[in-house]
């Protein structure tokens, strides 16, 4: 390992490091506003910015691979044949990533018919014979060969996490090797199938391990074949001439045509203009700001209204060529007195449309008041109407508004409106007429994309606009509040959102048409609105006292628990700390004898670990009981009562339309969409949502499958259509036909098994997922797929047929006419293009279940109104709705909501809704 003094020498492998930054954001890419994916460019960026914090390199170098072949594709032809293509991001990505080590001023090393370990293998050893410590920097396993005294292995940490260093030690415990270079034994016998080396048939890293360990060395194993047995040693003696070229193609050479120039190595102060100028065309503000590059491009609005305080900053492209409020001439009006005001109402009166924005004193909308509400209706035109603070004077200014409000016959539009109607109804003030919210429309047009007002100007616009730092200071103790801007920043800064915003309706409103979703916005998108800020308002009652006494049983059983798991343990531990916990399942208990360590060298004890082994001791379950009592705890029965408002005594959860690209709805503050149902320990916190009052019921209405009925529908499987049309038990059906045996004799076993399967099918399921997920080997799986698609043949012919249409139009569509786009369909990265595939499967299902929901709940609330109820929609969770319901209208309510949820749209199957009132949500479920 290094010694302290050492000069070290830090050689990045390039595309190892690409491809890992790129994969490990695969599940949530980031794109900046013009659609760039910037996945890559972050991750190698986060790496340097770590290296050079942590690290302090004192010389430095990064080694790319060229195209050109090399002498191991002369060698053996089929070298790397097999490899996937750069998936078409990540290829846009290099040029960047060139550009952003050229910025970091580090050096770029490349030689043509070599590939990037062998230039850095002969560049470490020779820095080795100059006194250096050499890092090769890289995740790439095949570098252990090269591992020595002073050069060693240097694999970046996993989410920002340490990184791990490598020296003899490591590589002969890892891989239970006396000397490094046999690592070079161990790929030539189990081959490599990234590169497409071949190795040796039926030899894996564990036998091939074992093997050299046995023999020391390929030539060993050839010196004592007859010390082999069966099919290992008939492999072996037959492909002796394939395992030494794989040997040969898995050796790094260290004597590559280059030389080791110390001086051009030398680690340089980064160009910061140059890195500035690249993180704004990225949109990397952080790093900007991290890495004090100068004043950061402008904070980005959240869906939280973002115009106020602590909203959560994302970075936006800051072009000089952008346009903004000293830029472009406008009219701003300051309104302050009755006079003023009068006459802007009359002009609002008579227009067919206008735009409004409120600013706040934040973003509660239950406790925040109005300082100012600005309108638009003209562009580069717009009113700031000042409110005083005094409440009583506020009240009177914002009555003079009432009737403006409620006209009927004039369209209002905000970006994100929500959060404006729930405001203005803390004044009694109702917001009628058509509504139309820019960030909705924006959503609808790019699912995927951000939708925040900052990012929609510069897209559309070309503009940017004020951030609003400038008016009130950073987050922090020194910020101050709206009240204490100044009048003529307040008018500004009000005015050019409303202003900004009306002239987004006007630019975004054509791209409704091209994307064919102006049906959609209209009839569902809108209208879902003013439901969802009525039950916002509403909000659920909470009892709490019910949750502070669950908590002290769930304490007790926690402690219950620990000392149950320290018995079978058979000696005290910590049973929260994994690091303790590994050694004492599986070295002094040895429940898996083949596990797998961490790069960390813990042993892993994931739930997914957990679950698999959960029959092999009475231990596992108890951990996994003990870690769930402990997350419910924390995460839900102490939590949540401290989310009671203290001003309504009420939850109020804030439902976001403009999140999930399937089109569900998601709930913040809290996350009410999350509550574990499945286990009695999860469902007790249902027990704690009540009625607002003895006077009302909870009452609780829930699709049944509804999934797996649009699944039904959409691919016209007229057996599994039959079965939901004659009420039959779906999943006892699918049993019977996987397993042949008539539906009296399916057992509890088979339904549980075809019901993870039909439920699976929908997310595009394995059959290694499948066997996880049910604990039966992978072949049993493989079986059951197999099974379900033979029985249901239109079901497979769907999910061709989503593909095909994916990778043709590029995007997939609900019921409806919701669109999810999928731009990797066609990658040529079998990975990156099976997550496509796997949504462009389960898109049209989850979000037409979607679709259906929200039709429901917007006939419901209508008819609702319509009949006068007193009765309240208070929650909605997945396929399930909830109601605060007036005894008296108990009956009237159950009739409304069955009829609103079983006929909001007619799929040719049937929509089937279970339904119970109680004194709460859990006896209603």
């Amino acid at each position: 390992m290094p010694e302290t003094g050492q000069q070290k020498l830090f050689l990045l492998d390039a595309y190892a490091l690409i491809y890992r930054s790129y994969f490990a954001f695969i599940r949530n890419p980031r794109f900046n506003s013009k659609g760039l994916n910037t996945s890559a460019m972050l991750g190698v960026t986060n790496t340097i910015v770590q290296l050079f914090e942590k690290e302090n390199p004192d010389y430095i170098g990064v080694v790319f691979d060229v195209s050109a072949p090399t002498f191991r594709h002369e060698m053996y032809k089929e070298y790397k044949a097999n490899r996937e293509e750069m998936p078409e991001d990540l290829r846009k990505s290099i040029p960047y990533i060139r550009r952003i080590i050229e910025a970091f001023n580090i050096p770029i090393i490349e030689k043509e018919g070599f590939e990037a370990d062998d230039v850095i293998g002969t560049l470490a050893k020779k820095a080795e014979k100059d006194g250096f410590i050499t890092y090769m920097m890289t995740p790439d396993k095949d570098y252990a060969q090269l591992v020595s005294e002073h050069v060693v292995m240097y694999k970046p940490g996993k989410a920002g996490g340490d990184a791990e260093v490598w020296g003899l030690d490591q590589v002969k415990e890892n891989y239970g090797i006396e000397r490094a270079e046999q690592m070079i034994d161990i790929l030539g016998l189990m081959g490599d199938t990234a590169d497409n080396i071949p190795g040796c048939p039926g030899i894996g890293p564990k036998t091939a391990q074992k093997l050299i360990g046995d023999f020391g060395s390929i030539d060993g194993i050839y010196q004592n074949t007859d010390k082999l047995k069966g099919k290992q040693k008939e492999n072996l003696i037959e492909h002796e001439e394939q395992v030494r070229l794989s040997r040969t193609l898995a050796t790094i050479i260290t004597d590559v045509p280059i030389e080791f120039e110390k001086e051009k190595l030398i680690r340089e102060e980064p160009h910061a203009e140059d890195l500035k100028k690249l993180f704004e065309e990225l949109e990397f503000k952080a790093l900007i700001t991290r890495l004090n590059l100068g004043e950061a491009p402008p904070a980005v609005e959240t869906a939280f209204q973002g115009t106020l305080f602590g909203a959560p900053e994302v970075a936006v492209q800051a072009s000089k060529s952008t346009e903004n409020i000293d830029s472009v001439p406008h009219q701003y009006y300051l309104v302050e007195n009755e006079l003023q005001r009068a006459s802007l109402r009359a002009e609002l009166s008579v227009q067919k449309e206008f735009c409004f924005d409120t600013e706040t004193t934040g973003l509660d909308t239950h406790t925040a008041e109005i300082v100012c509400m600005s309108f638009a209706f003209r562009t580069h035109e717009a009113y700031c109407v000042t409110i005083p603070k005094d409440k009583k004077a506020a009240q009177k200014v914002m009555d003079e508004f009432r009737e403006v409000f409620a006209d009927e016959k004039v369209a209002k539009i905000g970006q994100n409106i929500k959060y404006d109607i729930l405001i203005l109804s803390n004044y009694g003030i109702e917001v009628k007429g058509t509504l139309y919210d820019t960030m909705l429309a924006h959503y609808l047009i790019q699912p995927d994309m951000k939708h925040n007002l900052d990012q929609l100007c510069l897209q559309y616009l070309n503009y940017e606009k004020v951030p609003t730092e400038h008016l009130i200071g950073k987050k922090g103790k020194n910020q101050i509040t709206m009240r204490s801007v100044p009048v003529d920043k307040l008018r500004d800064y009000a005015c050019e959102d409303a202003d900004l915003t009306f002239q987004l309706k006007l630019a975004i409103d054509p791209d409704l048409d091209k994307a064919g979703v102006r049906d959609l916005f209209e009839t569902i998108e809108m209208p879902l609105v003013p439901v969802l800020a009525s039950m916002e308002n509403a909000g659920v009652k909470l009892n709490s006292e019910e949750l502070n006494q669950y908590a002290v049983v769930l304490r007790e059983q926690i402690i219950e628990l620990e000392k149950e798991i320290i018995e079978l343990a058979g000696e005290e531990f910590n049973v929260s700390s994994p690091k303790q916990l590994g050694p004492i399942l599986f070295e002094k208990l040895k429940i898996d004898t083949n596990v797998k360590k961490t790069k960390t060298k813990q042993y892993s004890t994931s739930e997914d670990v957990l679950i698999r082994l959960v029959d092999r001791h009475p231990i596992v379950q108890k951990i996994l009981d003990f870690r769930g009592l402990k997350k419910l705890l924390s995460t839900y029965v102490e939590a949540l009562p401290l989310l009671v408002n203290k001003k309504t005594g009420k939850i109020h959860t804030s439902y976001n339309q403009a999140i999930a690209a399937t089109g569900r709805l998601s709930s913040v503050n809290p996350n009410l969409q999350n509550i574990p149902i499945r286990d009695d320990s999860g469902r007790e916190i249902r027990k704690a949502f009540i009625p607002s009052d003895g006077e009302h019921t909870f009452l609780s209405a829930d699709y049944s499958q509804i999934e797996l009925r649009v699944m039904a529908a959409l691919s016209g499987d007229e057996e599994m259509q039959r079965a939901f049309r004659e009420n039959k038990d779906i999943h006892a059906i699918t049993a019977s036909k996987i397993y042949q045996v008539t539906e009296d004799k399916v057992d509890s076993d088979m339904r549980r098994k075809a019901k993870t399967a039909n439920f699976g099918i929908i997310y595009g399921i394995s059959a290694f997922g499948l066997s996880q997920r049910l604990n039966i080997p992978r072949t049993e799986a493989k079986e059951l797929i197999d099974g379900y698609f033979e029985n249901f043949p239109k079901i497979r012919e769907f999910m061709d047929k989503q593909i095909k249409l994916a990778q043709d139009l590029g995007y997939v569509e609900t019921i409806k006419g919701r669109r999810r786009y999928l731009s990797d369909i066609n990658s040529a990265n079998a990975v990156v293009r099976g997550m496509a595939e796997r949504n462009a499967i389960n898109a049209p299902i989850q979000g037409s279940a979607a679709d259906i929901i929200k039709i429901a709940m917007i006939n419901i609330h209508r008819e609702m109104q319509k009949q006068k109820l007193q009765s309240k929609m208070i929650l909605q969770v997945h396929d399930e709705l909830n109601f605060d319901v007036a005894k008296p209208e108990l009956e009237a309510m159950k009739k409304l909501v069955k009829e609103g949820m079983e006929n909001a749209v007619n799929i040719g199957v049937p929509l089937i809704v279970e339904m119970n009132a109680a004194d709460n949500w859990l006896d209603a479920h």
